[in-house]
């Protein structure tokens, strides 16, 4: 059973609209005017924490009520905000939830995966496996759970489905209520479905992805989410979409995504993380020191939440814990 029937169900887990905030000092810091950047606020959409997956699982979550699910299944990596959300609507909902993620026990501690275990989510690791390898071990699961008398809903990689997808179509349209105005969105690209959604109500010329190196092909798998929303070809090449924060690989810390955390902390008091949120904001002072994105027009930013892999990070906890400043009493 599979998330992605037509189907018009929904769930109820956020708090909608979410706020649009003004940027001013983060805005002059990095080559913009006072009143040109602006952040949408989806790490506050109000379950499990928040961030960008709470929208689509409205979506996915419904259509697996009304087939009559018992249990949710999904996959991610071990610090996935989609898996610890999945987990929490779960609980939201009275299902059971189970995680099938890569790699092996004692691979990673704190953060998404402490909060997967406070929401009671049980974790089945697929160890050192691909994409189509964890597929098909959650499909496994799933074969196990039915042979129980279970009715289990394989909820999609990252929410992101053309069903899921639909989340962020509603976004896209507050937006255009919250900021008429607005010349463009930057948003951090995982599994795709967050700008797929955008696209529909905001086109192609005002979003701007930021690859992050969750999938190998970001054009070709926010293009295919794209059309089937609308039933029209979204054409790869016809995306704005940035390829150069990636660095070493998706679970690594570039040097430009911890600059930008850090800026972004020390001068709005906003909370990024280092591999989705740290790496679109990175992406985004690029594309002004390049003149893609200018002063004096309303951007804004679509803080897709996070905060809790950030704890999960090693790295990245090792070099906020170096900048620490101490003094004596």
């Amino acid at each position: 059973m599979t998330s992605d029937s037509p189907t018009s169900h929904r769930a109820v887990f956020g708090t909608w609209p979410t706020p649009l905030e003004p940027m001013p000092r983060l805005a002059r810091a990095i080559g913009l005017g006072a009143g040109d950047l602006w952040v949408k606020r989806d790490d506050l959409t109000g379950l499990g924490g928040g961030g960008n997956k709470v929208r689509k699982l409205e979506w996915t979550c419904g259509a697996a009520l009304a087939d009559g699910a018992t249990a949710l299944v999904t996959t991610g990596a071990p610090q996935s905000n989609h898996a610890r959300l999945t987990a929490a609507a779960g609980a939201r909902l009275g299902l059971d939830v189970v995680l099938v993620l890569a790699g092996a026990p004692g691979s990673s501690t704190s953060g998404n995966l402490a909060l997967d275990g406070l929401f009671g989510a049980t974790v089945v690791w697929a160890g050192d496996v691909d994409d189509a390898g964890l597929d098909s071990t959650a499909e496994h699961v799933a074969e196990q759970l039915r042979q129980r008398g279970v009715v289990p809903a394989l909820i999609p990689f990252g929410g992101s489905s053309v069903l899921g997808a639909r989340g962020y179509v509603e976004c896209g349209r507050e937006l255009l209520a919250q900021a008429p105005d607005l010349a463009t969105v930057v948003v951090a690209v995982g599994s795709g479905g967050t700008m797929a959604g955008l696209l529909d109500p905001l086109g192609s010329a005002r979003v701007l992805g930021v690859h992050c190196g969750a999938v190998t092909d970001p054009a070709r798998t926010v293009s295919e989410l794209a059309s089937g929303l609308t039933g029209t070809h979204c054409a790869p090449e016809t995306l704005s979409l940035r390829l150069d924060q990636v660095g070493d690989g998706y679970s690594t810390l570039t040097e430009a995504a911890m600059a930008a955390l850090t800026l972004t902390a020390r001068t709005e008091g906003i909370v990024l993380d280092p591999i989705y949120t740290g790496r679109a904001m990175a992406g985004l002072i690029a594309a002004i020191e390049e003149g893609d994105v200018v002063p004096g027009q309303r951007t804004i930013f679509l803080h897709s939440g996070g905060m809790p892999g950030l704890f999960g990070h090693a790295a990245t906890l090792a070099k906020l814990e170096e900048a620490l400043t101490f003094s004596s009493p």
